[in-house]
């Protein structure tokens, strides 16, 4: 809570019996908040009451402003956040962004009736509470539903205390995970920027070799043509016999029509080698770049502390950090994800390189199935299929969570590859995660999971 909150016990005619924090006269003019002074609410910027407030009162409030409609019914009713806004607006079926005095008086009448309806279930008690989660992460969280986040997984409580417990206890466990990332993470952007400027740097040098066969084509023609060149020629015309045009090539006047030839060969090899060496470099610097951007995926799916242990460790290994030595060994508990398909089979995912060589070359068996984002950073995905043949819609949930495991998360359209785990490949020498296969399926699909049901290790 805010420094300035305060928690005020109050008997059944308001008189106050204690509070956390006492208001003397002093310290404030407007309430003062004592043992035996009357409880009433402090000023609400003129917000009127939506519990009491009858239509031409919201009429009134919403048309003396010029704020969207969301924004009118917080500022203008107390005790009424943003999202609640957003959720009338919403089952109003009303652009909340709307300027409130532009919308016509039948628009008003339906969104007054939903307010009505709202503030029904208020006054009754008819609450549900509930958390909102994205990607894992409580982000919202109300007394009653809110639909208009229909696309965030929600967990109902049978209370609003035990809601907030869990709510401000698992958003403190998700900072304290963010703030003990963050070294991993400027280890990451470091690296990944030192390579991004390589790659840029690789690929403008690789560009500079593209005159390579040019050059051989006119050491050929000035051996063909050359011959009866008269001393001192700044240029030759020749037919160049592999486009069937005529071209003029430069000459160097001081130098022998053989002397002129081998120079360009000189450049056509010199660049030759160039590009062979700056090919391979460029190859092995996209790897690299890829191989960071995993990383940078799986401290955004990091969910413990734990993960964060094992991620720190494979880049250990990797050689980006140096190994502190201690007589403690690292413990590494970390486990996968794990959910049950609507089939009932038992689906695995990655969360980070480490647990996806141990899924797919250690726990996968040949006949489970692979899945993969195609071509770009992501989890590697396991189906066990306990030799059956596996339903349509259980290729399409594996789908969806190697789409949300992803950097194509929250894309509505994700290209995944999918192949019978024995025909995936790790290749000599490549790192962590990283793996090849040839014959594979692919389908296209939405990264929703919130219907997909976690198994409950």
């Amino acid at each position: 809570m805010g420094k300035h909150s305060n928690i005020i016990f109050c008997n059944e005619e308001f008189n106050i019996i204690d509070s956390i924090k006492h208001v003397s006269a002093q310290m404030s003019s407007v309430r003062e908040v004592l043992p035996g002074r009357r409880y009433f609410i402090p000023d609400t910027m003129k917000k009127q009451d939506p519990l009491t407030s009858d239509f031409q009162t919201f009429i009134q409030t919403m048309a003396s402003t010029a704020a969207n409609l969301s924004k009118a019914l917080y500022t203008g009713f107390t005790g009424i956040s943003p999202v609640v806004a957003e959720e009338i607006c919403y089952l109003a079926g009303m652009d909340s962004s709307i300027p409130a005095h532009s919308v016509s008086e039948d628009a008003m009448i339906h969104l007054y009736r939903q307010f009505s309806y709202y503030m029904d279930d208020v006054r009754s008690g008819s609450f549900h509470p509930a958390i909102y989660y994205e990607d894992h992460r409580p982000t919202e969280f109300c007394a009653l539903p809110l639909s208009h986040l229909h696309g965030m997984d929600a967990q109902v409580f049978s209370s609003i205390s035990s809601l907030l417990y869990t709510f401000y206890s698992t958003k403190n466990e998700w900072t304290r995970i963010r703030q003990k990332s963050t070294d991993l993470r400027h280890i990451i952007q470091t690296a990944l920027e030192r390579n991004r400027k390589k790659y840029d740097l690789q690929s403008r040098q690789l560009k500079d070799t593209g005159n390579r066969d040019q050059y051989k084509i006119y050491g050929e023609l000035i051996n063909v043509y050359g011959y009866n060149l008269p001393e001192g020629s700044r240029e030759l015309k020749a037919f160049n016999y592999y486009t069937n045009q005529e071209i003029l090539i430069p000459l160097d006047p001081v130098k022998t029509p053989q002397e002129n030839a081998q120079r360009y060969f000189s450049r056509y090899n010199k660049q030759k080698r160039t590009y062979e060496a700056l090919t391979e470099l460029i190859r092995e610097t996209a790897d690299e770049i890829t191989y960071l951007e995993s990383i940078s995926n799986a401290l955004d799916i990091a969910s413990s502390e734990e993960d964060l242990i094992q991620i720190r460790e494979e880049l250990i290994q990797t050689g980006y950090i140096r190994r502190k030595f201690t007589k403690k060994k690292v413990k590494i508990t970390s486990r996968p994800f794990h959910y049950i398909s609507s089939d009932g089979y038992h689906i695995y995912v990655g969360k980070n390189n480490l647990q996806n060589e141990e899924l797919t070359f250690r726990f996968a068996s040949g006949n489970d199935w692979w899945f993969h984002a195609k071509g770009v950073p992501g989890s590697h995905v396991i189906v066990k299929t306990n030799g059956d043949p596996l339903p349509d819609r259980t290729f399409e949930e594996a789908g969806r969570l190697a789409a949300y495991y992803s950097k194509s998360r929250g894309n509505q359209k994700v290209e995944i590859d999918y192949v019978e785990k024995k025909h995936v490949k790790k290749p000599g020498g490549g790192k962590p995660g990283f793996v090849i296969y040839h014959t594979n399926y692919s389908l296209v699909i939405d990264s929703d999971i919130q219907d997909i049901k976690a198994a409950q290790d």
